[in-house]
């Protein structure tokens, strides 16, 4: 997977870290918004549970604010910064870039395909995506499938390995995404 994560400014970490950099580690990102209700009741605490019980030389989490909409309240780093702060959140957190500086849909958002926050994205050790996932997603099937990666011999790579698509169950979507009613 060539993609890098097109991120502003990071929190929570001393040097700026890179998807290619965590090669031979599974990594976990998780795309949210200060102000999505299902990012902070499920997927921050999620991450954060997920951070803490796999060895950081096996399995990094990586946060990703993704801002799409309210950007005069969630858009600058000191709310984010505060944020972080108050949730307690230990693990590298990244600001995702807007285009040229405009308010819109974020670059890595964009280029990851995200349709909303929260979204989760798993990359196995080789950099190839095994979960693109949108919505909440229960602990133990998540728990499942990072423990699975984590015992893969360096390599594997299962022929069911495509991306699976996830519910829209508390999940807060881009005006453009949001389905017909």
């Amino acid at each position: 997977m060539a993609l890098e994560l097109r991120v502003s400014h990071w929190f929570n970490t001393p040097a700026p870290p890179t998807l290619a950099a965590l090669r031979g580690r599974v990594v976990v990102l998780h795309a949210f918004q200060m102000l999505c209700p299902g990012c902070v009741a499920h997927g921050l605490p999620q991450a954060q549970r997920v951070h803490r019980c796999f060895p950081a030389e096996q399995l990094v989490v990586l946060g990703l604010h993704t801002v799409f909409e309210h950007h005069a309240v969630m858009g600058s780093a000191e709310a984010l910064q505060a944020f972080i702060h108050e949730y307690r959140l230990d693990f590298p957190i990244g600001i995702d870039q807007q285009p040229d500086g405009a308010r819109g849909v974020p670059l890595t958002m964009q280029a990851l395909q995200l349709r909303g926050t929260p979204s989760l994205v798993v990359l196995d050790r080789q950099g190839g995506v095994r979960l693109h996932h949108f919505g909440a997603i229960d602990d133990l099937h998540l728990g499942a499938l990072l423990g699975g990666l984590v015992a893969e011999p360096a390599g594997a790579v299962p022929e069911d390995a495509r991306p699976s698509q996830g519910c829209e169950d508390g999940g807060c979507m881009p005006p453009s995404a949001s389905p017909a009613l």
